[in-house]
């Protein structure tokens, strides 16, 4: 493939990327919308689900949001019976707090997912399993080289 050629197909895979990025962030808004979450407590929702439990310092660090403006998440999504917050017994600092998501309510996030999950499914059985590693691959660099440019990097 000439280099022009490889040019447009790397614009076209970094349009579609933002593409991806805008209709996910739609299909997000929309589940959240009808579980009755704002975006940004469905985002942090989303995140201790990934990555919980959590203490909140390291949920504000991933979500890249301030400690005061995460308490309000926390507390709506508490409310609403979407997470805990359990103290930690082992820590030196006993007001530590862990996050952690409620299974019995993130069923309701998953069914309404679904289409989006058996949708991908299809589109996967469409490859072979050399290509799914090849895809695989793309996107784990992808998601690495969007961690590293949305991390603060100390100023010289």
């Amino acid at each position: 493939m000439g280099s022009g050629a490889k040019r447009r197909l790397t614009a076209q895979i970094k349009d579609s990327l933002r593409e991806l990025s805008s209709q996910l962030t739609l299909l997000n808004q929309q589940v959240g919308a009808q579980v009755d979450l704002r975006p940004a407590d469905f985002e942090c929702l989303e995140l201790i689900n990934q990555y919980g439990p959590l203490s909140p310092t390291a949920l504000a660090r991933r979500a890249g949001l301030h400690p005061a403006t995460l308490t309000g998440i926390l507390d709506r999504l508490q409310r609403g019976g979407w997470i805990t917050r359990e103290r930690d017994p082992d820590a030196p600092d006993r007001r530590a707090v862990t996050l952690r998501a409620r299974r019995d309510r993130n069923a309701e996030v998953y069914r309404l997912y679904a289409p989006m999950n058996t949708s991908l499914d299809e589109i996967c059985d469409t490859y072979t399993e050399a290509e799914l590693h090849l895809v695989a691959d793309f996107l784990t660099r992808t998601h690495t080289a969007a961690q590293t440019a949305t991390t603060p990097h100390p100023e010289p």
